[in-house]
């Protein structure tokens, strides 16, 4: 890791706040000591939650804040009413350029709402994007956008799929992205107007389009960014989280049917446990808010310890390869450019 990145931790987001927050900054932490984590929340009860660690972290400050956002709360209406939220004063200090980027676990229309009001939007973007990993045959794929906007423009596709695109081959590092369009068919002429147009104008965009891909394809790994709009990509989201609740309880079913089939579970627990790996949240943190000016990175409410210590990795590594500056460049040679037509 680069020394001297600074990653605000929103410590009082998030159902098992602060405890998972500070366990998983400590986790961060162990694993690569140059980092430095400020903790925002109620500064009492963080420093009686640390205090259980043993060692003492020189590298961590904490920042009181005396409100917090609850997984109920209106985004809106919390942004005028909690000024001193634990968010908020995150994202405060992001704005003073006192830390490089923000981890929360917290209500996640919240954060949105938050990160596009405090921070602005980059220039030329209509709208940020929430984009999450999804385990397929082959590698992983990326899909953008799960919630940020249940409504959206072909236009605003297509800046999904640039500022995708740009994340997925600078932090995973895999140039030229394939990009693929989430459709009711492979034909052009399939699907409603909002993905007729916006097959065409990513056609046109430059991008590594290879066309409308189905739902049955969203697994297998053919393509690296799948697009489309946040109803469907946060339906999308939530299914398959359902079907991992129901691989578990299904094995756990089985099992109970017989000392016979515990017998065969437990010798294959081993293998399925590598197999349900790919499958885990945990192992991926958050997800990346793409399209405001800072570096945002957005986890499940009932995030773990290691969740919230991979968000945390997550972020230094959006910092590292200086993804908001690249979608900067990128929108900006866009603005040039049809300025110039």
């Amino acid at each position: 890791m680069e020394k001297g990145i600074r990653v605000a931790v929103d410590a009082m987001g998030g159902d098992f706040a602060p405890g998972n927050e500070i366990e998983g900054a400590v986790l961060a932490l162990n694993s690569n000591s140059s980092l430095k984590i400020v903790l925002v929340g109620n500064k009492s009860e963080i420093e009686s939650k640390l205090r259980t660690f043993n060692n003492s972290y020189t590298n961590i400050e904490i920042v009181n804040s005396t409100e917090v956002i609850t997984m109920s709360d209106s985004p809106t209406e919390a942004f005028k009413s909690k000024p001193d939220s634990s968010l908020n004063v995150s994202l405060e200090l992001m704005k003073r350029n006192e830390v490089d980027a923000i981890v929360s676990a917290g209500n996640t229309g919240a954060v949105l709402t938050h990160s596009v009001l405090k921070l602005g939007r980059i220039n030329g973007v209509g709208r940020p994007t929430i984009g999450s990993l999804f385990p397929t045959q082959r590698r992983m794929t990326m899909v953008f956008d799960v919630g940020a906007s249940v409504d959206c423009k072909p236009v605003h596709l297509v800046e999904y799929a640039k500022m995708g695109s740009i994340f997925f081959e600078h932090v995973f590092k895999i140039p030229n992205p394939k990009i693929g369009l989430l459709n009711v068919g492979e034909e052009d002429s399939k699907g409603n107007d909002l993905t007729i147009e916006t097959n065409g104008l990513l056609k046109s965009s430059g991008l590594n389009f290879i066309g409308n891909i189905e739902g049955r394809d969203v697994l297998k790994g053919d393509v690296d960014i799948i697009v489309c709009d946040g109803f469907v990509g946060n339906v999308i989201l939530k299914f398959a989280e359902g079907v991992l609740d129901l691989l578990k309880a299904k094995f756990k079913e089985f099992a109970s049917t017989s000392v016979l089939n515990k017998i065969r579970m437990g010798m294959a627990y081993g293998t399925l446990k590598n197999i349900m790996k790919d499958f885990d949240y945990q192992e991926y943190g958050g997800v990346p808010l793409l399209g405001v000016n800072g570096v945002v990175i957005i986890g499940h409410g009932k995030s773990s310890p290691l969740a919230l210590k991979n968000m945390i990795i997550r972020a230094v590594n959006v910092v590292q390869n200086e993804v908001n500056l690249k979608i900067k460049n990128a929108f900006s040679l866009n603005k040039q450019n049809k300025e110039n037509q």
